[in-house]
């Protein structure tokens, strides 16, 4: 799960930033390697809720700086999906 979402993610943030995707990889930084700003923070963040169906708290965008750290929120949000549906 985590191998398919690290790539999607990466797809997405190489469509929102012009970046090629072997050029980004978990370590790559949002602000520092991919010049992204609020702006393009924010249509990552929409992009990666359409793709995976899950909900980003707007507090939560600033903090998220790295690709690895966008993985491991998705990965937590599946989860909590996941045992939301399995507990009714």
């Amino acid at each position: 799960m985590t191998e398919s979402v690290a790539k999607e993610i990466i797809s997405i943030v190489s469509d929102v930033t012009g970046f090629e995707p072997e050029e980004i990889s978990l370590e790559t930084h949002f602000y520092n390697d991919l010049e992204v700003d609020s702006i393009k923070a924010i249509e990552i963040a929409v992009a990666i809720e359409k793709r995976f169906k899950v909900s980003v708290r707007d507090d939560e965008i600033p903090n998220i700086t790295t690709v690895k750290q966008a993985v491991e929120v998705v990965n937590n949000l599946l989860k909590e999906k996941e045992q939301n549906v399995q507990a009714q």
